[in-house]
């Protein structure tokens, strides 16, 4: 048996499944990640810093303007569209399979696929409000203007409503991700380094009967897990629909 085929069975016996993914998810929807060769981390800045610095809550205080340059060229993505990964996991939770998807990312790409149950510990840029009257803004208000976008009401900063370096996750988020994760029989873990903390650490609250990773390259959980497939997530995750859908 092919591991697809035994991932394929384990979901097809299973109605409490979590997925938990990072960046690597949305890299086959042409959306760069961090760390890989090709990743924000690796790419020549023109803006003599570095990203990490650049994304840190820190540096938007004391550089709003260079950190809204860089935010809307780098991190705005409004246009890609979810990948095979995306839809399966949407597919996956329209079948009453997938209970939760837990999201590093902050691209919008799983409601966009149709995913109802989104736990995203990064935040979304698609959420804005002003620092001063919390009053909202949608990312276009904020790709329409240059400069630093300030509240039309009481003229107060605009910032997106994403976790920065340096910043604290949402507690709230945690705690529904860390509740889902001790109550699956099954977790998925895709397209993430697991390098990062504390969402790495969310691992250890697993206590069901199958861990699942998938990615591209090894992660420091590999041993933990029952099943290993280093390969592109969307290319999985079609081949395993694919099968659930002709089998059923």
């Amino acid at each position: 048996m092919t591991k697809i085929e035994k991932l394929t069975q384990i979901l097809k016996m299973s109605n409490e499944v979590v997925f938990f993914g990072g960046a690597g998810v949305s890299t086959e929807s042409n959306i760069p990640d961090f760390r890989s060769e090709k990743g924000l981390y690796r790419a020549q800045s023109n803006y003599g810093y570095p990203p990490e610095e650049m994304l840190s809550s820190g540096f938007f205080r004391r550089k709003t303007d260079i950190f809204y340059d860089y935010y809307r060229k780098n991190i705005l993505f409004t246009e890609a569209e979810p990948n095979d990964a995306h839809y399966a996991l949407a597919k996956l939770e329209q079948m009453g399979k997938l209970k939760a998807v837990i999201t590093q990312n902050i691209d919008g790409l799983h409601q966009k696929a149709g995913s109802k149950e989104v736990l995203e510990l990064h935040g979304s840029i698609y959420r804005n409000y002003c620092m001063k009257c919390k009053t909202t803004y949608s990312v276009e208000d904020i790709q329409k203007i240059s400069g630093i976008p300030k509240c039309h009401i009481c003229d107060g900063i605009v910032r997106p409503d994403v976790v920065l370096y340096g910043e604290s996750l949402d507690y709230d988020v945690i705690d529904r991700s860390l509740e889902h994760i001790s109550k699956c029989e099954v977790l998925i873990i895709g397209g993430t380094s697991l390098v990062v903390y504390p969402a790495a650490g969310f691992i250890n609250y697993f206590k069901g009967k199958h861990l699942i990773l998938i990615n591209k390259d090894a992660t420091p959980f590999d041993q933990k897990a029952d099943l290993v497939i280093n390969e592109p997530i969307g290319k999985v995750m079609k081949e395993i629909m694919n099968s659930i859908t002709n089998e059923s």
